[in-house]
């Protein structure tokens, strides 16, 4: 059991999660609706989304088994040890995935499902197989990353005037910003694993980029993009985020910016280290921030 839960990726699994509830938190605080049925949608959106996410990351895994048997980073993993087969492991990842999103169209809405599809097609189909054609493929693996959010958002929205809470700005707000914060925090990795990823096969520019320069100079790119991606929240919910987590949002995008370009003077593993860090610090700063600035504009 332990073995199957590992194959889902945990560490993964919770951070969809949490952004999904995320996603919800800040859609319900725009709408009207009763403790008890926010309470019924939360536990729908949550543990619906994290099995999907276990089952896609079931999936990946055995798909990509035997190529992560021959990286240091990967051989770890349950399937190139052996310790479930690539059978048990496929079957699991199936029936994660079906359960997730039956959970999430009996217990939220059918948008949240269909969300949930995307996510899960565009993670095992597209990204999975693309990595081994073409280093483009880390802009197709931002999309089911930055989809959980907009699990939570539809979770809790429903319909809202006349359409489905899709259609708002603010759930796209928060999937713009997940879309671009992945692209340097990925590539940062990359460059850390790039020898790995080159044993494995898979087509990523920090394997196909000797000196740093074309890495580096997409990093800078996409963290000087993150600033106004981390902003777009404030214009599209303007009556539950504004200055506090503008604030913050700036003054933290602008550190950011430096350790990437940091990492563009020098171009070593500790330095992609550094970024790395700072991304997972940044993220998890970032909606701790808007979440709570939203609560408090909802209770005042």
């Amino acid at each position: 059991m332990g073995s199957l839960v590992e194959a889902g990726k945990p560490g993964i699994t919770r951070m969809v999660t949490i952004t999904a509830l995320v996603g919800f938190v800040l859609s319900a605080l725009g709408h009207e609706a009763a403790w008890s049925e926010l309470a019924i949608l939360a536990a729908g959106c949550a543990i619906g989304t994290a099995l999907s996410s276990m089952g896609a990351n079931t999936l990946n895994e055995w798909m990509e088994r035997d190529r992560d048997a021959l990286m240091q980073r990967t051989a770890h993993r349950p399937l190139p040890q052996q310790r479930i087969s690539p059978g048990f492991a496929l079957v699991a990842g199936l029936i994660e995935s079906a359960l997730g999103l039956a959970v999430l169209g009996l217990m939220t809405n059918i948008w949240a499902a269909l969300v949930s599809l995307a996510c899960l097609v565009t993670y095992v189909a597209i990204y999975t197989p693309m990595k081994l054609r073409s280093p483009v493929s880390v802009l197709f693996g931002a999309i089911p990353g930055a989809l959980p959010p907009l699990i939570g958002w539809a979770a809790a929205g429903g319909h809202s005037q006349g359409g489905p809470s899709l259609m708002q700005a603010g759930g796209w707000a928060l999937f713009t910003l997940m879309f671009v914060w992945q692209i340097p925090h990925f590539m940062a990795i990359a460059w850390m694993y790039r020898a790995d990823y080159s044993l494995g096969g898979f087509r990523i520019l920090a394997a196909e980029d000797p000196t740093g320069v074309r890495t580096a100079r997409n990093m800078i790119g996409w963290a000087v993009l993150l600033i106004p991606a981390t902003l777009l929240p404030i214009w599209a919910m303007p009556e539950r985020v504004g200055l506090v987590y503008g604030a913050f949002a700036l003054v933290s995008g602008l550190a950011f910016l430096w350790l990437t370009i940091g990492f563009g003077r020098t171009r070593t593993r500790e330095s992609a280290r550094r970024v790395f860090f700072a991304s997972i610090a940044h993220l998890p700063l970032l909606l701790m921030i808007l979440v709570g600035e939203a609560l408090v504009h909802r209770v005042m």
